[in-house]
């Protein structure tokens, strides 16, 4: 296991957000950044750098949508898990959305995401960034396989 892993978290519900915190933390990463403002995660990007980032489809001012948007136009190559607590067909559309905007869809998961279904997603990730780190920085990885993880 990689828990240098860098990790950023977007949901506006601050108690999904401590659960996750505490979920990772529990599987040895510690390398996490929270947000549950869009515009705070969009602005830690560049700085934060995340190899992962799980982020959740119904938020005010900017929905998850938009904001997968935004990290593609912000050239993010990191790997992405969508959350969400509406429905499995609303799921697909948004990782068929974020796919077509190039970004590295790992899974898109209702919410809670049960523990092992994360521990595996994230192993998924270290996999993503280790294949990015040969093939080199600056370029964005091509989507791996990807599925409604559950």
């Amino acid at each position: 296991m990689d828990t240098a892993l860098r990790i950023l978290l977007l949901d506006d519900d601050t108690f999904m957000l401590e659960l996750l915190t505490e979920m990772l933390d529990g599987l040895g990463y510690t390398n996490v950044r929270a947000e549950s403002d869009a515009r705070a995660a969009l602005a830690a990007l560049p700085e934060f750098a995340p190899d992962l980032l799980i982020c959740d489809l119904s938020m005010p001012e900017m929905d998850g949508i938009e904001y997968l948007r935004a990290a593609a136009e912000a050239n993010f190559e990191g790997s992405v898990v969508l959350l969400s607590g509406m429905d499995s067909g609303i799921l697909r559309a948004a990782e068929m959305l974020a796919l077509a905007q190039g970004l590295t869809i790992l899974g898109a998961c209702s919410k809670p995401v049960p523990r092992v279904a994360l521990a595996d997603l994230l192993e998924r990730a270290v996999r993503q960034r280790q294949n990015r780190d040969e093939n080199g920085a600056g370029m964005r990885s091509r989507p791996a396989a990807h599925g409604n993880s559950k």
